[in-house]
This record gives structure tokens, sequence and C-alpha cells, in this order.
């Protein structure tokens, strides 16, 4: 029987989480970067990219403008499925922006900790 949000396994996806939001909103790419797992196998389907591979991630982050990247998350769901596996999806606010965006992400423990294997972005109109 699979194990559901086991409360240590969940306070450690959510920090995870956590920190990722800050390292996004700040650009701190060094932290971002840590966060996804680096291999040729990791996704990331943005608003308007799809990016293979953890060095067209690292790309894409690198180039991105660093302006106007707060945001105001809300309806977020952290589930933990046993003790490796995770999925985050949130939704989110920009200021000036009607739009409503969507992230989810799929989350693996791995020896080094929790990474990002798989996420997506999307805006609504």
């Amino acid at each position: 029987m699979q194990r559901i949000n086991q409360p240590d396994v969940l306070a450690a996806v959510t920090a995870a989480f956590q920190r990722y939001e800050q390292a996004l909103v700040s650009n701190d790419v060094a932290v971002l970067d840590e966060l996804f797992w680096h291999d040729a196998r990791t996704v990331r389907l943005g608003a308007g990219e799809n990016l293979y591979g953890i060095e067209e991630i690292r790309a894409f982050r690198q180039a991105r403008p660093a302006a106007g990247l707060a945001r105001t998350l809300r309806n977020t769901v952290i589930t933990t499925f046993g003790d490796d596996f995770a999925v985050c999806s949130t939704e989110f606010t920009r200021a000036g922006s009607d739009r409503i965006g969507r992230q989810q992400q799929s989350w693996v423990r791995m020896a080094d900790g929790w990474r990002i294997v798989a996420a997506q972005v999307s805006l609504m109109s």
C-alpha cells in the first residue's frame, strides 16, 4: 500500500518547493539549476518553450530576463507518494496581468536531495 503525504516527506518536499519558489522570484539561477535533475531526460514544458534536458533548461534560465518575476501563488497542492516521489501543483498570478498561470512539477528524491524531473508551466487567458 502506498503511503501518501507522510508528514516528514511532505515537510521535506514543501521546503524544497518553497526554496524553488524563492529562487524563481529572485532569479537565483544557481539554486534553480541545483533543484532540477541534471540529466538529459529532464523536461520543462514552459508557457512559450519546450525544453528537453538539463542543458536546454540551463540555457533558458541564464537567458531569461530577471525583471517582473514576482508572483502570488494560490491553490497549491503538494502530494507525496511513498518516500521518493511527489507532485507539486499551483496557480500563480502576477501584478499587472489578469492571466492565471499554472505550474506542475514532478519531484524525485535523489541521492543529493529532492529534484524536479519534469515541469510544466502554462497560462490561461
